[in-house]
């Protein structure tokens, strides 16, 4: 599939990959079920550096005291007897295994959408980017508004189907990608995206 996108305008983004979400609570530990999306995120990672693929990295971002959190009122919290309290700084930190490396691009976000009041589609602009390689979770939160808004921006989002996952089960998060996804975005196995990737590697060196 190596005419699916074109790699020299493709950016990889990983979504709140984030020390919070996949580690346990000593925050170095790998939570057993999220060790094969981060085996599959380290495999993307390594083949898009492999390609010129700049690397992103949308990470929830919030301050200590809590006073930039959503505001919004839903059933969830109400449930819950309101919000609950603000990440703790190491906890907002990239997974080791995806750890940012110098020349990365490192987007801190306040809401669910990686676009929302953020540099992204500058940063995407200004690179003549116009298609997203995307992984992260959870699926249905800000993966799913993150495709939403890129959509309503025209760019191409590709969601790499072993990449994603969600905190509520695997049956969440292939809700969304079976009968959601293919109306704002394209769907793609890591093979699929490797071989292009590889494609392309092999373009920049001949």
């Amino acid at each position: 599939m190596a005419e699916d996108f074109e790699v020299r305008q493709t950016a990889l983004v990983f979504f709140d990959m984030l020390k919070r979400y996949d580690y346990g609570p000593d925050l170095k530990t790998l939570l057993p079920e999220a060790a094969a999306q981060v085996n599959a995120c380290v495999g993307l990672m390594q083949a898009a550096r492999d390609a010129g693929v700049p690397v992103f990295h949308a990470c929830g971002h919030h301050r200590p005291d809590g006073r930039d959190l959503a505001t919004a009122i839903t059933d969830e919290e109400l449930a819950r007897g309101g919000r609950g309290a603000a990440p703790t700084p190491e906890g907002q930190d990239v997974i080791d295994e995806l750890k940012p490396e110098p020349g990365d691009y490192v987007i801190h976000k306040h809401r669910w959408s990686m676009f929302f009041q953020t540099e992204l589609e500058l940063s995407l602009r200004a690179r003549d980017i116009d298609t997203i390689l995307l992984g992260g979770g959870s699926t249905e939160v800000g993966i799913a508004s993150s495709c939403y808004a890129a959509r309503d921006l025209d760019f191409n989002t590709i969601l790499v189907r072993e990449c994603l996952r969600s905190g509520r089960g695997q049956n969440i998060s292939d809700f969304f990608v079976d009968r959601v996804a293919g109306n704002i975005a394209r769907v793609r196995a890591l093979d699929e995206v490797l071989e292009t990737l590889r494609f392309g590697a092999a373009a920049k060196t001949s």
